[in-house]
C-alpha cells in the first residue's frame, strides 16, 4: 500500500518594523519612541519660541503706544495755546510733530528739540543728514537745522513760521493759518511746498483721522486727556 507523503506547508512570515510573527520588536519600538520624543521636543520648543515672539510684538507695540500717548501729553498743551493765539488749528500741530519727529524719536527732535524739521542758518544751527524728494525720486542732503531748548519753544517758532512767512512772501503760509478745518490746511501745505514729499499733505489726513487729533480743533475742549 502506497504512502502518501504529506505536503509541508510553510507559513509565510508577517514582519512589520514594529512586530514579526506577532511578537513585538522591541529594539524597533524603542527608536520609534526616541524620534517620537525628539519630534515633540521641537514642536514644543518651536510653539514656544511662537508665543514669546507674539508676546514680545504685543508689548513692544503697547510701548509704543505709551510713547505717543507721552508725546502728545507733552506737546498738546503748547499747541492748544497757539491755537488761540493765532488759530493754528491744534491738529495740524500735532500731525506735523508726530510725523516730522518721528512722535519724539528723531534725533533732530530729542536731542535739538526740533520737531518739525525747520532749517536755519544760525551759528547754534546743526548739520544733519535728512531725505527730500527731487526731480521724482528720493534723495539724501545734508542741511542745517534749528535748535531749540525744549519742544514748546519749538512748536512756537513752528506757529510764527505759519503766521509771518518767508522772507521772500510774508502770507506764503496764510492759507495754512485761514483754513477752515484740517483737510483745507494739509493741502495748503502742500501746495505751498512746506515739505517735498509728494504724499505729504495725504500723511497728515491719515494721521489725524487715526488718532482723532481733530476732536482737539474745538477751542471750547479743554481736556487734555488722550484717549486713542
Amino acid at each position: 500500500m502506497a504512502v502518501k507523503k504529506r505536503r509541508r506547508v510553510s507559513k509565510k512570515r508577517k514582519k512589520n518594523f514594529l512586530f514579526e510573527n506577532g511578537h513585538l520588536q522591541l529594539a524597533n519600538f524603542l527608536v520609534l519612541l526616541l524620534l517620537l520624543g525628539i519630534l515633540s521636543m521641537q514642536l514644543i520648543g518651536w510653539l514656544g519660541q511662537f508665543n514669546d515672539s507674539s508676546s514680545s510684538s504685543v508689548e513692544t507695540a503697547q510701548i509704543t503706544d505709551r510713547k505717543k500717548r507721552k508725546f502728545i501729553s507733552q506737546i498738546l498743551p503748547a499747541a492748544k495755546e497757539e491755537q488761540q493765539k493765532y488759530g493754528m488749528l491744534v491738529s495740524i500741530t500735532l500731525a506735523q510733530a508726530a510725523l516730522e519727529s518721528d512722535w519724539g524719536q528723531s534725533q533732530l527732535a530729542s536731542r535739538y528739540h526740533n520737531l518739525f524739521g525747520i532749517k536755519s542758518n544760525a551759528e547754534s544751527a546743526q548739520l544733519l543728514t535728512t531725505e527730500e524728494y527731487l526731480n521724482g525720486q528720493w534723495i539724501t542732503v545734508r542741511a542745517r537745522f534749528a535748535t531749540y531748548n525744549d519742544w514748546k519753544q519749538s512748536v512756537q517758532e513752528h506757529t510764527l513760521l505759519f503766521v509771518n512767512g518767508t522772507a521772500w512772501d510774508h502770507n506764503h503760509y496764510r492759507q495754512v493759518i485761514n483754513a477752515n478745518n484740517y483737510q483745507e490746511a494739509a493741502q495748503a501745505l502742500q501746495s505751498q511746498g512746506y515739505a517735498t514729499d509728494p504724499g505729504y499733505a495725504q500723511k497728515l489726513i491719515s494721521l489725524i483721522k487715526e488718532y482723532q487729533f481733530n476732536k482737539y480743533d474745538n477751542s471750547n475742549v479743554q481736556n487734555t486727556n488722550i484717549d486713542y
